[in-house]
Protein backbone atom coordinates (compact mmCIF):
# COMPACT_ATOMS: atom_id res chain seq x y z
CA UNK A 1 0.00 0.00 0.00
CA UNK A 2 2.86 2.33 0.91
CA UNK A 3 4.54 1.63 -2.44
CA UNK A 4 1.32 2.44 -4.30
CA UNK A 5 0.98 5.76 -2.47
CA UNK A 6 4.60 6.58 -3.23
CA UNK A 7 4.11 5.91 -6.93
CA UNK A 8 0.92 7.98 -6.90
CA UNK A 9 2.73 10.93 -5.29
CA UNK A 10 5.51 10.71 -7.88
CA UNK A 11 3.00 10.68 -10.70
CA UNK A 12 1.17 13.64 -9.16
CA UNK A 13 4.39 15.63 -8.95
CA UNK A 14 5.26 14.78 -12.55
CA UNK A 15 1.79 15.75 -13.73
CA UNK A 16 2.02 19.06 -11.84
CA UNK A 17 5.36 19.81 -13.46
CA UNK A 18 4.01 19.06 -16.91
CA UNK A 19 1.05 21.37 -16.34
CA UNK A 20 3.37 24.06 -15.02
CA UNK A 21 5.56 23.93 -18.11
CA UNK A 22 2.43 24.11 -20.26
CA UNK A 23 1.50 27.39 -18.59
CA UNK A 24 -1.44 26.23 -16.54
CA UNK A 25 -0.01 26.32 -13.00
CA UNK A 26 -1.23 28.72 -10.30
CA UNK A 27 -4.21 29.81 -12.40
CA UNK A 28 -2.09 31.14 -15.28
CA UNK A 29 -4.14 31.28 -18.47
CA UNK A 30 -2.65 29.54 -21.47
CA UNK A 31 -1.88 31.79 -24.40
CA UNK A 32 -3.89 31.22 -27.56
CA UNK A 33 -1.64 28.79 -29.48
CA UNK A 34 -2.56 30.55 -32.72
CA UNK A 35 -1.06 33.88 -31.63
CA UNK A 36 2.35 33.29 -33.18
CA UNK A 37 0.96 32.83 -36.68
CA UNK A 38 -0.70 36.25 -36.90
CA UNK A 39 1.14 39.24 -38.30
CA UNK A 40 -0.12 42.60 -39.45
CA UNK A 41 2.77 42.90 -41.88
CA UNK A 42 2.25 42.44 -45.62
CA UNK A 43 5.77 41.31 -46.57
CA UNK A 44 5.19 41.24 -50.32
CA UNK A 45 6.17 43.67 -53.05
CA UNK A 46 3.27 45.58 -54.59
CA UNK A 47 2.81 45.45 -58.34
CA UNK A 48 0.25 47.08 -60.60
CA UNK A 49 -1.13 46.16 -64.00
CA UNK A 50 -3.48 48.07 -66.29
CA UNK A 51 -6.80 46.27 -66.84
CA UNK A 52 -9.65 47.88 -68.79
CA UNK A 53 -8.03 51.28 -68.30
CA UNK A 54 -7.57 51.00 -64.51
CA UNK A 55 -4.83 49.75 -62.23
CA UNK A 56 -5.15 46.49 -60.34
CA UNK A 57 -2.84 45.88 -57.41
CA UNK A 58 -1.31 42.43 -57.01
CA UNK A 59 1.68 40.51 -55.67
CA UNK A 60 3.63 37.87 -57.58
CA UNK A 61 6.34 36.03 -55.66
CA UNK A 62 7.54 32.62 -54.55
CA UNK A 63 9.10 29.55 -56.12
CA UNK A 64 8.90 29.77 -59.89
CA UNK A 65 9.58 26.04 -60.17
CA UNK A 66 6.32 25.22 -58.44
CA UNK A 67 2.74 25.67 -59.55
CA UNK A 68 0.97 29.05 -59.63
CA UNK A 69 -1.46 29.64 -56.76
CA UNK A 70 -3.90 32.49 -57.47
CA UNK A 71 -5.61 33.86 -54.34
CA UNK A 72 -8.97 35.60 -54.83
CA UNK A 73 -10.76 37.50 -52.06
CA UNK A 74 -14.32 38.69 -51.49
CA UNK A 75 -16.14 41.45 -49.60
CA UNK A 76 -14.83 43.72 -47.98
CA UNK A 77 -11.28 42.39 -47.96
CA UNK A 78 -8.28 42.38 -50.30
CA UNK A 79 -5.10 40.40 -50.94
CA UNK A 80 -4.16 41.40 -47.38
CA UNK A 81 -6.54 38.68 -46.17
CA UNK A 82 -4.14 36.04 -47.49
CA UNK A 83 -0.91 37.49 -46.04
CA UNK A 84 -0.45 34.91 -43.28
CA UNK A 85 -1.59 32.00 -45.45
CA UNK A 86 0.68 32.67 -48.42
CA UNK A 87 3.90 32.48 -46.41
CA UNK A 88 3.40 28.70 -46.09
CA UNK A 89 2.86 28.32 -49.84
CA UNK A 90 5.60 30.70 -51.01
CA UNK A 91 8.63 28.40 -50.40
CA UNK A 92 7.11 25.70 -52.61
CA UNK A 93 5.09 27.52 -55.26
CA UNK A 94 4.49 30.80 -57.05
CA UNK A 95 1.95 32.94 -55.21
CA UNK A 96 -0.21 35.56 -56.93
CA UNK A 97 -2.85 37.58 -55.09
CA UNK A 98 -4.89 40.40 -56.62
CA UNK A 99 -7.10 43.13 -55.18
CA UNK A 100 -10.49 43.26 -56.87
CA UNK A 101 -11.31 46.51 -58.63
CA UNK A 102 -12.51 48.99 -55.98
CA UNK A 103 -10.83 47.09 -53.15
CA UNK A 104 -7.44 47.12 -51.45
CA UNK A 105 -4.90 49.15 -53.37
CA UNK A 106 -6.58 48.73 -56.75
CA UNK A 107 -8.22 51.72 -58.40
CA UNK A 108 -11.72 52.60 -57.24
CA UNK A 109 -13.45 54.31 -60.19
CA UNK A 110 -16.79 55.73 -59.18
CA UNK A 111 -18.33 55.16 -62.61
CA UNK A 112 -18.35 51.35 -62.32
CA UNK A 113 -21.41 49.42 -61.13
CA UNK A 114 -19.34 46.80 -59.21
CA UNK A 115 -21.67 43.95 -60.09
CA UNK A 116 -20.39 40.39 -60.23
CA UNK A 117 -20.21 40.58 -64.01
CA UNK A 118 -18.01 43.70 -63.89
CA UNK A 119 -15.71 42.15 -61.29
CA UNK A 120 -15.43 38.99 -63.37
CA UNK A 121 -14.38 40.93 -66.47
CA UNK A 122 -11.51 42.41 -64.48
CA UNK A 123 -10.39 39.07 -63.00
CA UNK A 124 -10.44 37.28 -66.33
CA UNK A 125 -8.55 40.16 -67.98
CA UNK A 126 -6.04 40.20 -65.10
CA UNK A 127 -5.25 36.52 -65.59
CA UNK A 128 -4.71 37.16 -69.28
CA UNK A 129 -2.69 40.33 -68.67
CA UNK A 130 -0.02 38.64 -66.56
CA UNK A 131 -0.30 35.38 -68.51
CA UNK A 132 -1.11 32.97 -65.69
CA UNK A 133 -1.04 29.32 -66.75
CA UNK A 134 -2.02 26.04 -65.11
CA UNK A 135 -3.49 27.80 -62.09
CA UNK A 136 -4.32 26.51 -58.63
CA UNK A 137 -7.25 28.73 -57.66
CA UNK A 138 -7.62 29.58 -53.96
CA UNK A 139 -10.99 31.27 -53.44
CA UNK A 140 -13.04 32.76 -50.61
CA UNK A 141 -16.41 34.51 -50.31
CA UNK A 142 -17.22 36.29 -53.63
CA UNK A 143 -13.75 35.28 -54.81
CA UNK A 144 -15.21 31.77 -54.96
CA UNK A 145 -17.82 32.73 -57.56
CA UNK A 146 -15.27 34.76 -59.53
CA UNK A 147 -12.72 31.95 -59.47
CA UNK A 148 -15.10 29.07 -60.08
CA UNK A 149 -16.77 30.90 -62.96
CA UNK A 150 -13.30 31.31 -64.47
CA UNK A 151 -12.54 27.62 -63.93
CA UNK A 152 -15.85 26.61 -65.49
CA UNK A 153 -15.16 28.72 -68.60
CA UNK A 154 -11.41 28.06 -68.79
CA UNK A 155 -10.99 24.54 -67.39
CA UNK A 156 -7.83 23.68 -69.40
CA UNK A 157 -6.00 26.50 -67.58
CA UNK A 158 -6.91 25.31 -64.05
CA UNK A 159 -5.04 22.47 -62.30
CA UNK A 160 -6.78 22.59 -58.93
CA UNK A 161 -9.18 24.54 -56.72
CA UNK A 162 -9.10 25.32 -53.01
CA UNK A 163 -12.40 26.64 -51.61
CA UNK A 164 -12.95 28.43 -48.29
CA UNK A 165 -16.37 29.75 -47.20
CA UNK A 166 -17.58 29.58 -50.79
CA UNK A 167 -20.85 31.18 -51.95
CA UNK A 168 -21.96 28.12 -53.91
CA UNK A 169 -24.46 25.26 -53.45
CA UNK A 170 -25.62 24.28 -50.92
CA UNK A 171 -25.11 27.71 -49.25
CA UNK A 172 -26.35 29.62 -52.31
CA UNK A 173 -28.68 30.18 -54.11
CA UNK A 174 -31.10 30.48 -51.18
CA UNK A 175 -34.75 31.40 -50.81
CA UNK A 176 -34.65 33.41 -47.57
CA UNK A 177 -32.55 36.54 -47.13
CA UNK A 178 -32.21 36.13 -43.38
CA UNK A 179 -29.20 38.10 -42.14
CA UNK A 180 -28.85 39.78 -45.54
CA UNK A 181 -32.37 41.27 -45.61
CA UNK A 182 -31.43 44.62 -44.05
CA UNK A 183 -28.29 44.84 -46.18
CA UNK A 184 -30.32 44.35 -49.37
CA UNK A 185 -32.97 46.90 -48.41
CA UNK A 186 -32.17 50.12 -50.34
CA UNK A 187 -32.67 52.37 -47.34
CA UNK A 188 -31.27 50.36 -44.45
CA UNK A 189 -28.55 48.85 -46.63
CA UNK A 190 -27.12 52.23 -47.57
CA UNK A 191 -27.34 53.43 -43.98
CA UNK A 192 -25.60 50.35 -42.60
CA UNK A 193 -22.98 49.75 -45.29
CA UNK A 194 -22.21 53.23 -46.60
CA UNK A 195 -22.90 55.56 -43.69
CA UNK A 196 -22.01 53.28 -40.78
CA UNK A 197 -19.42 51.13 -42.59
CA UNK A 198 -20.90 48.08 -40.88
CA UNK A 199 -19.24 45.48 -43.09
CA UNK A 200 -15.85 46.63 -41.83
CA UNK A 201 -16.59 47.82 -38.30
CA UNK A 202 -19.33 45.36 -37.44
CA UNK A 203 -19.06 42.18 -39.48
CA UNK A 204 -15.34 41.91 -40.17
CA UNK A 205 -14.02 43.27 -36.88
CA UNK A 206 -16.77 42.08 -34.54
CA UNK A 207 -18.35 38.77 -35.37
CA UNK A 208 -16.90 37.06 -38.43
CA UNK A 209 -13.47 36.32 -36.91
CA UNK A 210 -12.77 34.49 -33.63
CA UNK A 211 -9.90 36.69 -32.45
CA UNK A 212 -9.33 40.42 -31.97
CA UNK A 213 -7.61 42.39 -34.72
CA UNK A 214 -4.66 44.59 -33.89
CA UNK A 215 -4.89 48.32 -34.56
CA UNK A 216 -2.43 47.88 -37.44
CA UNK A 217 -4.62 45.23 -39.08
CA UNK A 218 -7.74 47.36 -38.68
CA UNK A 219 -5.97 50.30 -40.29
CA UNK A 220 -5.19 48.28 -43.42
CA UNK A 221 -8.74 46.96 -43.78
CA UNK A 222 -10.23 50.43 -43.26
CA UNK A 223 -7.86 52.23 -45.61
CA UNK A 224 -9.75 51.79 -48.93
CA UNK A 225 -13.10 52.84 -47.38
CA UNK A 226 -12.46 55.90 -45.23
CA UNK A 227 -15.36 57.97 -46.58
CA UNK A 228 -18.97 57.08 -47.48
CA UNK A 229 -18.22 57.73 -51.15
CA UNK A 230 -15.60 54.99 -51.20
CA UNK A 231 -17.90 52.32 -49.71
CA UNK A 232 -20.16 51.82 -52.71
CA UNK A 233 -18.27 48.65 -53.81
CA UNK A 234 -18.96 47.12 -50.38
CA UNK A 235 -22.65 48.04 -50.64
CA UNK A 236 -23.11 46.34 -54.01
CA UNK A 237 -21.89 42.85 -53.08
CA UNK A 238 -24.76 41.86 -50.72
CA UNK A 239 -27.22 42.90 -53.42
CA UNK A 240 -25.46 40.56 -55.84
CA UNK A 241 -26.11 37.47 -53.70
CA UNK A 242 -28.51 35.01 -55.39
CA UNK A 243 -31.45 35.09 -52.96
CA UNK A 244 -35.12 34.40 -53.71
CA UNK A 245 -34.40 34.34 -57.43
CA UNK A 246 -32.71 37.75 -57.56
CA UNK A 247 -30.63 38.89 -59.25
CA UNK A 248 -31.55 36.25 -61.81
CA UNK A 249 -28.25 36.65 -63.68
CA UNK A 250 -26.33 35.56 -60.57
CA UNK A 251 -28.74 32.76 -59.70
CA UNK A 252 -27.94 31.36 -63.14
CA UNK A 253 -24.18 31.73 -62.62
CA UNK A 254 -24.13 29.99 -59.24
CA UNK A 255 -26.43 27.18 -60.40
CA UNK A 256 -24.19 26.56 -63.42
CA UNK A 257 -21.14 26.47 -61.15
CA UNK A 258 -22.87 23.89 -58.95
CA UNK A 259 -23.64 21.70 -61.96
CA UNK A 260 -20.06 22.06 -63.20
CA UNK A 261 -18.62 21.06 -59.81
CA UNK A 262 -20.63 17.85 -59.96
CA UNK A 263 -18.97 16.87 -63.23
CA UNK A 264 -15.51 18.45 -63.36
CA UNK A 265 -12.57 16.09 -62.69
CA UNK A 266 -10.32 18.99 -61.55
CA UNK A 267 -9.01 18.20 -58.02
CA UNK A 268 -10.82 20.25 -55.39
CA UNK A 269 -10.07 20.95 -51.73
CA UNK A 270 -12.69 22.33 -49.34
CA UNK A 271 -11.23 23.81 -46.15
CA UNK A 272 -13.79 24.43 -43.43
CA UNK A 273 -13.94 25.62 -39.82
CA UNK A 274 -16.14 25.24 -36.79
CA UNK A 275 -18.66 26.83 -36.55
CA UNK A 276 -18.09 28.30 -40.01
CA UNK A 277 -20.64 30.44 -41.81
CA UNK A 278 -21.05 29.17 -45.37
CA UNK A 279 -19.29 25.82 -44.95
CA UNK A 280 -19.26 23.59 -41.86
CA UNK A 281 -18.79 19.85 -41.32
CA UNK A 282 -22.25 18.99 -42.67
CA UNK A 283 -21.85 21.21 -45.73
CA UNK A 284 -18.39 19.80 -46.43
CA UNK A 285 -19.81 16.28 -46.27
CA UNK A 286 -22.54 17.30 -48.72
CA UNK A 287 -19.86 18.50 -51.12
CA UNK A 288 -18.01 15.18 -50.87
CA UNK A 289 -21.22 13.37 -51.73
CA UNK A 290 -22.29 15.68 -54.55
CA UNK A 291 -19.17 17.13 -56.16
CA UNK A 292 -16.56 15.25 -58.14
CA UNK A 293 -12.99 14.73 -56.94
CA UNK A 294 -13.37 16.66 -53.67
CA UNK A 295 -11.32 16.37 -50.50
CA UNK A 296 -12.12 18.23 -47.28
CA UNK A 297 -9.89 19.54 -44.50
CA UNK A 298 -10.99 20.74 -41.07
CA UNK A 299 -8.77 23.70 -40.16
CA UNK A 300 -10.00 24.43 -36.63
CA UNK A 301 -12.11 27.09 -34.98
CA UNK A 302 -13.31 29.91 -37.22
CA UNK A 303 -16.27 31.74 -38.65
CA UNK A 304 -16.24 33.40 -42.10
CA UNK A 305 -12.84 35.05 -42.58
CA UNK A 306 -11.05 31.89 -41.53
CA UNK A 307 -7.73 33.10 -42.99
CA UNK A 308 -7.67 35.42 -39.96
CA UNK A 309 -8.52 32.52 -37.62
CA UNK A 310 -6.17 29.70 -38.64
CA UNK A 311 -3.77 30.76 -41.43
CA UNK A 312 -1.16 28.16 -40.54
CA UNK A 313 -3.56 25.22 -40.85
CA UNK A 314 -4.93 26.63 -44.10
CA UNK A 315 -1.54 27.27 -45.73
CA UNK A 316 0.09 24.03 -44.69
CA UNK A 317 -3.07 22.10 -45.48
CA UNK A 318 -3.28 23.28 -49.07
CA UNK A 319 0.44 22.58 -49.66
CA UNK A 320 0.02 19.03 -48.36
CA UNK A 321 -3.12 18.51 -50.46
CA UNK A 322 -1.27 19.78 -53.54
CA UNK A 323 1.57 17.32 -52.92
CA UNK A 324 -0.85 14.40 -52.90
CA UNK A 325 -3.59 15.46 -55.32
CA UNK A 326 -2.01 17.51 -58.10
CA UNK A 327 0.01 15.74 -60.76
Amino acid sequence: MQNKLSRFRKLSVLFTLLISFAGYSHGQQQQDPRTGVFSAEFPYQSKFVAVHGYRLHYIDEGNSEGDTFLFLHGNPTSSYLWRNVMRYVKPHHRIVAVDNIGFGKSDQPMELDYTFQTHYQFIEAFIDAIELKDIILVVHDWGSVLGLNYAMLNSPNVKGIVMLEALIPPAFPREEAGFFANLRNPDSGKQLLIEQNMFIEGILFNGAVTRSFSDAEKEVYRAPFLTPETRFPIYVWPNELPIAGEPARNVAVVEKIGAWLRASPIPKLVQYADPGTMINAATAQWMIENYRNVETQFIGYGRHYIQEDNPQAIGRGMVEWHRRAIQ
